[in-house]
C-alpha cells in the first residue's frame, strides 16, 4: 500500500475537499456575518449578562476544541484497533459538510442555529481530519513522507483557494446578481459544504486502507463489538498518554509544536485585526490578502517539501521558524496596504512549510500500528495551542494600547519552539517509537 499513487492521489483530494470549510466558513466569511449579521452589536444575553459577538465567536470555538480533545484520541484508538479510518474520514466528511450546508438557514437573529451548526461542522472538520492525518505514515514510506505531507497541503491551499475565489466573487457582486450581501453570505457559506461533499468522493473511490484487522484482547471479546471497543479505545488513550512521557524526543517536539503552532496560528487569526484597526485597511484588502497567502501557501508546502529532502524536515522547519520571526519584525514596521499585501505573500510561504513538514516529523517518530490514536493527541495539541498566542496579542494590544507591540511579541513564540526543536534527537526518537508496545492494553 505503501506509495501507492491511487490511494495518495485520493488522500490529496480530502484535503483539497475540506480546506474550502476552513478557509471560507471559519476563517473568512462566517467570522464577519456572525459579528455583523447575526448578533449584531447589541451582543446576545445569556444567562443574564450580555456576551459580544467576538466572545462568543471565542466561546464556540474553544467548546468545538474541547469536544475535540475529549473524544479524538479514543476515537483514534478504536480505528487504529478496527482498522475503520476511512470510515470515520468519510463520516465526519459528510456531516460536517452536512452542518456547512445547512449555514445557508442562518439568518440574522438565528444565532442559536448559527451556534449549533458551526460547532458541529468544525468539530467534524477537526476530527475528520484526526483519520485524515493517520493515513500518512502508512501511504508514504518514510524517505516521501515529507514531500507526500507537502502535496497534501499543497492541494488544499489550491481547492480552498478556488473556492474562496468564487465565494469571494458572489459576495462582490451580489448586487450585480441580485441579491443581498447577507444572502451571498449564506450561499457561499452552503457553496462550501457541496463542495466539501462532492470533492470527497474521490477520496471514498481512491484512498485504500488495509483492512486487517487487529484482534480484540481476551479482556474485551465477549463484550459487544461497540461496547468492546468503547472500552478499548478509552484504556489505551489512557495508557498512550501515560507512555507518551516516555518518549522524551517526540514530547519534546509536541512541546515545541505547540509553542510555534501558537505563534504561527495568531499570526494568521489576528491579522485581519491588525490590518483593520492598525493599518486602517478595507475589508476587500483584508479578503484580497487571505486569498493571495492560500495561493502563496501552495507554492510554499512544495517548496518547503524540496528542502525537507535535502536537509532533512527538522532543519527546514527550523529554517521556516527563523523567517517566521523576520515576519513579525517586518509586521511592526509595515504601513501601507502594498506591505501588508508582501506580509501575506511571506506568511503564505512559510505557513504551508511549517504545517505540512510538522505533520510529517511528527509522523516519523510515532508507531504506525497506533498513527490514529497518536494523530488524535496531535490534533489535541494543535487547538490546546491556540489558546495562548491570541490571549497574549490581546492582552498586549489592550495594555499599552499598540497592537504593533502585540505582533512583535510573538517572536517569542518561535524562538521558543526553535530552540526547543534544536534538542529533538531523530534517532533516538525513531529508536524509541520502535521500542513503543500496542500490547500494553
Amino acid at each position: 500500500m505503501k506509495n501507492d499513487k491511487r490511494s495518495i492521489f485520493g488522500w490529496c483530494m480530502y484535503d483539497w475537499a475540506n480546506s474550502a470549510y476552513i478557509t471560507t466558513v471559519h476563517a473568512a466569511l462566517l467570522p464577519i456575518y456572525f459579528r455583523e449579521g447575526i448578533v449584531g452589536e447589541s451582543g446576545v444575553v445569556i444567562f443574564g449578562q450580555t456576551v459580544s459577538a467576538p466572545s462568543l465567536w471565542g466561546y464556540m470555538v474553544g467548546i468545538a476544541a474541547l469536544i475535540v480533545f475529549l473524544f479524538a484520541p479514543v476515537l483514534g484508538a478504536i480505528a487504529d484497533f478496527s482498522s475503520a479510518k476511512k470510515r470515520f474520514l468519510i463520516g465526519f466528511a459528510y456531516f460536517g459538510s452536512l452542518f456547512a450546508t445547512l449555514l445557508f438557514f442562518c439568518e440574522p437573529g438565528y444565532v442559536w442555529l448559527s451556534v449549533i451548526l458551526y460547532i458541529s461542522s468544525q468539530v467534524c472538520f477537526v476530527g475528520g481530519n484526526v483519520f485524515y492525518d493517520a493515513f500518512l505514515p502508512q501511504l508514504a514510506s518514510e524517505d516521501r513522507m515529507d514531500s507526500v505531507s507537502a502535496r497534501g497541503y499543497a492541494f488544499g491551499y489550491v481547492g480552498g483557494s478556488i473556492q474562496f475565489g468564487i465565494a469571494l466573487a458572489i459576495v462582490a457582486m451580489h448586487e450585480k446578481i441580485g441579491i443581498s450581501q447577507p444572502m451571498a453570505v449564506r450561499i457561499s457559506m452552503a457553496m462550501t459544504g457541496l463542495w466539501w461533499a462532492g470533492w470527497t468522493v474521490i477520496t471514498l473511490i481512491l484512498l485504500k486502507e488495509d483492512r486487517t484487522e487487529q484482534q480484540l484482547p481476551e479482556l474485551y471479546r465477549d463484550r459487544p463489538k461497540i461496547s468492546a471497543y468503547l472500552s478499548l479505545g478509552i484504556n489505551r488513550t489512557i495508557a498512550t498518554a501515560k507512555k507518551v512521557g516516555h518518549f522524551k524526543h517526540l514530547s519534546l517536539f509536541v512541546i515545541a509544536y505547540m509553542i510555534y503552532n501558537d505563534g504561527a496560528h495568531t499570526v494568521t487569526s489576528m491579522a485581519a485585526i491588525y490590518g483593520s484597526d492598525e493599518l486602517g485597511l478595507k475589508a476587500t484588502s483584508l479578503m484580497v490578502t487571505l486569498l493571495l497567502v492560500q495561493f502563496v501557501a501552495v507554492f510554499g508546502a512544495l517548496i518547503f517539501g524540496a528542502i525537507a529532502n535535502r536537509i532533512g524536515a527538522k532543519r527546514a522547519v527550523m529554517v521556516s521558524l527563523i523567517l517566521w520571526s523576520g515576519v513579525v519584525i517586518y509586521g511592526y514596521f509595515i504601513q501601507s496596504a502594498m506591505e501588508f499585501f508582501v506580509l501575506g505573500m511571506v506568511v503564505g510561504l512559510v505557513l504551508g512549510g511549517t504545517q505540512a513538514l510538522s505533520r510529517s516529523f511528527y509522523g516519523v517518530m510515532i508507531p504506525e500500528q497506533a498513527s490514529a490514536e497518536f494523530y488524535g493527541f496531535f490534533s489535541v495539541f494543535s487547538k490546546f495551542s491556540a489558546i495562548w498566542g491570541p490571549l497574549t496579542f490581546g492582552l498586549i494590544g489592550q495594555i499599552t494600547g499598540s497592537f504593533r507591540l502585540a505582533i512583535i511579541s510573538l517572536m517569542v513564540f518561535f524562538i521558543g519552539g526553535l530552540i526547543l526543536l534544536s534538542f529533538v534527537n531523530v534517532e533516538k526518537a525513531k529508536a524509541e517509537k520502535m521500542a513503543f508496545d500496542i500490547s500494553h492494553v
